[in-house]
């Protein structure tokens, strides 16, 4: 899991794009793991959301995942 958190959280801070979808996060995850599992990329990323290291941005018909404090989001 632990591996699994650094991977996007190294993709969310190297990346131009301020907002991800949850298929760039796991394309960046396979790229570091290419047997993890779409599952556990998702409770990967739903733990960096209670750690508050991410935040979900909701353009109305769908979610994105976004780095708390980087770019236009919802808690500014």
């Amino acid at each position: 899991m632990e591996d699994l958190k650094k991977a996007i959280m190294d993709y969310a801070e190297s990346s131009k794009k301020t907002k991800f979808y949850f298929s760039d996060l796991e394309k960046a995850v396979k790229k570091v793991k290419p047997d993890a599992k779409a599952r556990e990329v998702k409770k990967a990323a739903t733990a960096l959301i209670n750690e508050e290291k991410l935040i979900y941005f909701s353009t109305g018909s769908s979610t994105m995942y976004g780095m708390k404090g980087r770019g236009q989001t919802e808690d500014h």
